[in-house]
């Protein structure tokens, strides 16, 4: 029996996506290890960037000096 994990082809690269987004790694990153351009991932996957508004809001603070 296959892992709940897997019910489509797709579900554990889509997990990993989401990870890695997450994780902070720059989206032309992840897009390079999927074979996407920046523009689809960022079109299937921005929806899954959870947080780090905080720390969002501190880099833009720090930019603007």
């Amino acid at each position: 029996m296959a892992s709940p994990l897997v019910r489509r082809p797709y579900d554990l690269r889509h997990a990993a996506a989401s990870l890695w987004l997450n994780a902070g790694v720059p989206p032309t990153e992840v897009a390079r290890r999927l074979g996407h351009g920046v523009a689809v991932l960022l079109r299937v996957y921005a929806n899954c960037i959870d947080g780090g508004d905080d720390t969002m809001n501190d880099k833009i603070g720090d930019a603007l000096g």
